[in-house]
């Protein structure tokens, strides 16, 4: 073990440069700050979260009793189409690259995004994504039928005889998302490869780092296939092609391949970030280095890899040949591998450690264990008779929803928590923080563990009215995600009134080691003064953990 004194990595506090703003107004303008473009991303896509779950909580309301009897089917079918792509495309995918477009330029000692103009530019087509996929709900011909994966031929069906329909619009904000996440992805990657501090070696990376790396390789190999099947399916819509159409000679069967191609592969491009936040909050509050750091980073290029070979999973009932079941099944059951070997290095780093139960210690845990619950149903899911045989019921939209909810958003709120110090100079709440985890925790649960039994008693999705005997498990769902709808109220008070007039957060106030946290608290416009030099590996917590005075590191322990 070899002390390092930290002016080998450590960083002088520059001065905001001359007439860059300083308030408020920064985040409503085209600024090519890469932190304010983060947050920018976080509030936008937040709002859009609420606005999602308002659709959700009227579902549920809808499914509280076995008639229709709330609101028109026609709607509902709506609502629920709108509620999964809003998750999608408007919460989950723009809040990590929010968090991501924050953290990476400060954890590898750059002073922004490779591309600012155009990290700037990918930012501002998430309101016009936004803007098209609400008014696809209100115009005539909206995506009530066609679900929020749009199969050909009921996606080509135009009612209204139109040529912009509520439809074509929706096509049109998938693929205008499509192109918003390629262009973040290229500056992802070319930042995080071609900009990195001196002495910041690949395994001297934060393993968020990673994690945000091997997510946007998804994205520049998978994506391009999702866009380029929404552009073909709109051209099939609009101008009468014939790329997906039965009745011109199309394949619906070929439109399936290029959306699961990537939206397999997108549920690692949602989860691996939040693997990553795992990996930065576990040593902090268990005071130890992340157990086998090493294979935790390999582990999610494997998954990288081992992403490109699992879609056809989603197309065993699509009329799959049986030897490609067998291959698809056992690539999607490989595919916990690499998921297991960073499970096994976080329960590792927690054993034994002296754990602070703090919010984001609390959310990181249960997103963890949702996501292990997650991973189990995954496997069942991946044998091809269980995947027949719960096809299009609850216990998909269970296991979906344990990942994304679970695991994914519960991940987020961990961050959110745990770098609201770094990211506004000031303290959150403790108290309504974990008032927020426990509302959070016992509400996803009863919301998502019932459709598990249900899709077992043969419950279809995306119904409105079923058989009195599913009547039990849809209450306490439904009283579930009631009591998530109420769990945001807290988390908006408490992020909202911390940040107008919270306690003053010092810059380091966790005891952490990593570069954005040996700035100012909120960073000054160009992160550094001086690009520090790297010198030691991360992670090291325990017994030669920092030594801090007066909450700033004055010196680092190499491990």
């Amino acid at each position: 073990m070899t002390n390092i004194p930290v002016e080998a990595i450590a960083v002088k506090t520059p001065q905001p440069l001359p007439g860059a703003p300083d308030n408020w107004k920064r985040f409503f303008s085209f600024s090519t700050d890469h932190k304010v473009i983060g947050i920018q991303y976080l509030v936008t896509s937040f709002i859009f979260f609420l606005i999602g779950g308002f659709f959700a909580m009227i579902i549920r309301g809808e499914l509280i009793t076995p008639e229709a009897d709330l609101v028109d089917r026609t709607i509902y079918n709506a609502m629920f189409t709108m509620h999964g792509t809003v998750m999608l495309f408007l919460w989950m995918f723009p809040s990590l690259v929010g968090l991501a477009n924050y953290l990476v330029p400060l954890m590898i000692g750059a002073r922004d995004m490779a591309f600012p103009r155009l990290n700037a530019a990918a930012f501002w087509m998430v309101p016009v994504v936004g803007i098209l996929l609400m008014a696809s709900f209100f115009v005539p011909g909206g995506p009530s039928q066609s679900g929020w994966w749009a199969y050909p031929p009921v996606s080509l069906q135009n009612p209204t005889g139109n040529l912009v329909n509520g439809q074509f619009l929706w096509l049109l904000a998938v693929a205008v998302s499509g192109v918003s996440s390629i262009m973040g992805a290229v500056n992802f990657v070319t930042t995080i490869v071609m900009m990195r501090a001196p002495g910041m070696t690949y395994f001297r990376m934060p393993a968020y780092v990673w994690t945000v790396l091997s997510a946007q390789i998804i994205q520049l190999y998978g994506l391009p296939a999702l866009t380029a099947g929404a552009v073909m399916l709109l051209m099939d819509l609009t101008f009468g092609t014939s790329f997906f159409d039965p009745a011109k000679g199309g394949s619906p069967v070929l439109f399936q391949h290029f959306f699961w191609f990537y939206s397999h592969p997108a549920v690692y491009v949602i989860i691996l970030p939040i693997f990553g936040v795992f990996s930065e909050i576990f040593p902090v509050f268990a005071r130890k280095p992340l157990f086998g750091y090493k294979v935790v980073a390999i582990s999610s290029i494997v998954i990288t890899i081992l992403s490109g070979t699992v879609w056809v999973h989603h197309m065993f009932a699509s009329g799959t040949p049986g030897w490609m079941r067998m291959i698809f099944m056992f690539s999607t059951m490989a595919i916990a591998v690499p998921t297991g070997v960073k499970v096994f290095a976080w329960v590792a780093t927690l054993w034994g450690g002296k754990l602070r139960l703090t919010t984001p210690m609390l959310f990181a845990l249960g997103a963890l264990l949702m996501f292990v619950f997650s991973g189990i149903t995954g496997i069942m899911l991946a044998s091809v008779p269980i995947d027949i045989h719960v096809n299009n019921t609850y216990f998909v939209v269970g296991h979906f929803h344990y990942v994304i909810f679970g695991a994914a958003t519960m991940g987020m709120y961990a961050a959110i928590y745990h770098w609201f110090p770094k990211m506004t100079g000031r303290m959150y709440n403790e108290g309504l923080g974990q008032l927020h985890f426990w509302l959070t925790l016992i509400g996803a649960n009863l919301n998502f563990f019932p459709m598990h039994p249900l899709g077992l008693m043969g419950m279809p999705r995306r119904v409105a009215s079923y058989d009195p005997e599913f009547a039990f498990w849809n209450v306490l769902a439904s009283i579930g995600a009631f009591l998530l709808g109420m769990s945001t109220l807290p988390f908006i008070l408490n992020i909202v009134g911390s940040w107008v007039q919270g306690k003053k957060a010092p810059d380091n106030p966790w005891r952490a080691i990593g570069l954005e946290w040996l700035v100012s608290s909120p960073p000054p416009v160009e992160n550094f003064e001086e690009i520090p030099v790297v010198v030691a590996e991360p992670y090291g917590y325990g017994k030669n953990e920092p030594l801090v005075e007066n909450g700033k590191v004055i010196a680092a322990t190499e491990i």
